[in-house]
């Protein structure tokens, strides 16, 4: 198992700061996503971490640095560009140059391969891969040599739904093993599937680090959708039990900090008809919005309409 204990990370490009004083851990037996805008340092910060590129602070992996790591294939694997492999060498012959190149049997480039799922295309150039197939042969790279870590840098860019299924699974599995898992990922919904935790950075500082739940429940987006015809006399009584009024419109009402049931229960006891209550739950992609939206940098919007002249 391996414990990644990132301290004080710091990079500047001339005098521009990409990260900046940024501290984390990520524990064994969970998978961590790592989130943030573009622009926001976490590619930055995995290079880091490996000691790609250089900067302050200090990245340990078990309390031992990447670079002073007696066998770092056997202990970390990491994918930071999906396609990091000769265009015209065979995806089998890509592994067993990597494999022999850290002392591992060549045996092991066709296991990999059968592990992630390229058996077929073995013989195979990967100039002619999709992304999404060289996604696959990178995380068969990283792998190699079964380490108890892994980093990915955008693991699902360009796999379809079955691709993304199985990468899922898979993370899942390999951390349930007592494996350390990073990933970053802009597709919030399979974070939200597989992370267990998530450190958040905007601006190469840091946001957030807590379990995923904590995290979405740290900006109290829950809410209940109560329908009534008797908006005015439910909100007045949810407000006298503790709740919070968030909206009040026609046959509508929406109510945080108190349960469906409770609401139920209340609207029974002052004979308030009620047809409908629904719970509205938080989710990652709401809560990370709301972490985030004064640290995008590069943020799009569409056009105000211009009114029309009279």
């Amino acid at each position: 198992m391996a414990l990644i204990e990132a301290r004080g990370l710091t990079k500047r490009f001339g005098e521009k700061t990409a990260v900046e004083n940024l501290s984390f851990r990520v524990e064994p037996g969970k998978v961590t996503g790592f989130l943030g805008p573009n622009g926001a340092g976490k590619s930055t910060t995995m290079r880091l971490m490996l000691g790609l590129d250089a900067g302050e602070g200090e990245t340990l992996f078990d309390g031992v640095a990447y670079r002073e790591l007696a066998h770092p294939a056997r202990r970390v694997g990491a994918v930071l560009d999906a396609r990091s492999f000769h265009p015209a060498r065979t995806a089998v012959n890509h592994l067993r140059m990597l494999a022999r190149g850290v002392g591992l049997p060549l045996s092991r480039a066709d296991e990999v391969l059968e592990l992630v799922g390229l058996t077929s295309v073995a013989n195979a150039r990967p100039r002619g891969f999709s992304l999404g197939m060289s996604q696959r042969l990178g995380l068969a790279a990283a792998l190699l040599g079964n380490p108890d870590t892994l980093i990915l840098d955008e693991p699902g860019n360009g796999l379809d739904p079955q691709g993304i299924h199985w990468l899922r699974e898979f993370l899942t599995q390999y951390a349930a093993a007592g494996n350390s898992v990073l990933i970053s990922s802009h597709l919030l919904a399979e974070v939200e599937e597989i992370a267990d935790h998530v450190v958040v950075i905007g601006r190469g500082r840091l946001l957030a680090d807590s379990p995923l739940a904590e995290f979405v429940r740290s900006f109290e987006l829950e809410a209940v959708l109560v329908r009534t015809s008797d908006t005015e006399g439910l909100a007045r009584a949810v407000t006298q039990e503790g709740g919070t009024v968030l909206e009040e419109a026609a046959e509508l009402v929406v109510v945080r900090g108190l349960a469906q049931r409770r609401i139920a229960e209340i609207a029974v006891a002052r004979g308030i008809l009620v047809y409908e209550l629904v719970a509205r739950i938080s989710t990652l992609e709401s809560a990370y919005l709301r972490a985030s939206a004064e640290l995008t940098d590069y943020d799009s919007r569409l056009p105000e309409k211009e009114e029309a002249s009279a």
